[in-house]
């Protein structure tokens, strides 16, 4: 825009024949706060994911954590999310230019003995090389955390209250050791020889001796905590002496529970829902024009669910003999399915990747969050269930 030249009582001289152009302030403002680029070295990003979901969480058979890794250093600016890394998606991902792949499921899981052009799966790694690409899996730990994927399906029931099927356990121990062994013994000079070679003994932590009285007697109690290896080596030295070996105690210390943490969900629902609302809001939930149902040995579409027991992906393993009204997961077994149905329990299948699919819209607004908005995040738009009604 062209302004007419100013008065010649403004601060600003212009020369003769000569005009001002003025931007609007709001312009102004907006070049001269243009966001820098916003990334995140490969590292930083990872131990923020780790932060937002522990990989001790995990179960023991899975793969989880960085699984690719282009060479050092590598920073990430676009952040993609998937819940299959399919080559599609793969194709996908280096068309919107990510630098990091976040594959719920993992694509490597068994080990490759070779990356080549052969399998797709060595293909994947070949093309996240290729871009420098890293890849990423959390799965199991997802399921396990309470803002995880089970969480979120827990919601496709309505309102209700819901606990882990299996609790998960914290990755550490209360205190050192995974054992504590105890025993009384006399004041006696054999007494200090004993816990003199303990002492001696490699993973012995808190040895303790407290005054205690047994049967009307002064005597001292011994507590100790130890590792599994340094266990067989007490026993053996208590051993030596039947009176002490058979006054001995030995407790296995458990790692505690965590709250709210763990596999499957067991769903109280607030108030009692007809089958038939259920599969309706589980459709609604997953976005899906339909599901499979088993009806229960007894039961009809109008029968109360009050309890749901759930587990996204597939639940067979998790939900096996829970008493509940209601399994929800993606697929399980015919037996398993036959054997829910002979106790009255009434089952839907979602198909597997449909119970879990739909978190990563959860998961990308909770991890912009988490990273401070620092690293673009973008869902895949091609990561589809394989399997279709034809």
């Amino acid at each position: 825009m062209v302004f007419p030249r100013e008065s010649p009582g403004d601060s600003c001289m212009l020369l003769p024949g000569t005009q001002l152009i003025r931007r609007p302030l709001h312009c102004i403002r907006a070049l001269g706060h243009l966001p820098s680029r916003s990334f995140m070295n490969l590292g930083e990003l990872v131990s923020a994911l780790n932060d937002f979901a522990s990989l001790s969480l995990a179960e023991s058979w899975d793969n989880v954590g960085l699984l690719v890794e282009p060479s050092p250093p590598h920073t990430v600016n676009n952040l993609f999310l998937t819940n299959d890394l399919t080559e599609e998606v793969m194709e996908e991902a280096v068309q919107k230019k990510a630098d990091l792949i976040l594959s719920y499921h993992p694509p490597i899981f068994t080990p490759l003995k070779r990356v080549t052009w052969k399998t797709w799966k060595e293909r994947l790694v070949v093309r996240a090389l290729e871009h420098r690409i890293g890849i990423y899996s959390p799965h199991t730990a997802y399921d396990a955390i309470p803002h995880g994927v089970n969480n979120w399906l827990t919601k496709g029931l309505g309102a209700c209250t819901s606990i882990p099927l299996h609790p998960s356990t914290a990755p550490s121990y209360p205190a050192e050791g995974t054992h504590r062994v105890e025993f009384c013994a006399d004041n006696t000079e054999h007494l200090d020889m004993v816990l003199s070679k303990i002492k001696d003994i490699q993973e012995i932590f808190c040895l303790t001796t407290l005054p205690a009285r047994v049967e009307g007697e002064e005597q001292t109690r011994v507590s100790l905590n130890c590792s599994q290896k340094a266990l067989l080596e007490v026993v053996a030295l208590l051993s030596q002496n039947s009176l002490l070996y058979h006054k001995t105690e030995i407790l296995v210390l458990q790692k505690p529970l965590l709250p709210h943490t763990g596999m499957g969900r067991l769903c109280t629902l607030s108030e009692p829902v007809s089958l038939s609302d259920v599969i309706e809001r589980i459709k609604s939930h997953l976005k899906l024009p339909h599901v499979r149902l088993a009806m229960g040995m007894g039961k009809t579409l109008e029968s109360p669910v009050k309890k749901a027991a759930l587990c996204a992906g597939s639940g067979s393993s998790i939900l096996k003999g829970t008493e509940a009204d209601l399994y929800l997961t993606g697929e399980m077994s015919h037996h398993d399915v036959l054997d829910a149905v002979a106790n009255g329990i009434s089952v839907i299948l979602c198909e597997h990747s449909n119970t879990e699919r739909g978190f990563l819209s959860e998961l990308r607004d909770m991890l912009a969050i988490h990273l401070q908005n620092k690293i673009n995040i973008i869902v895949s738009e091609n990561d589809r269930d394989p399997l279709q009604v034809a």
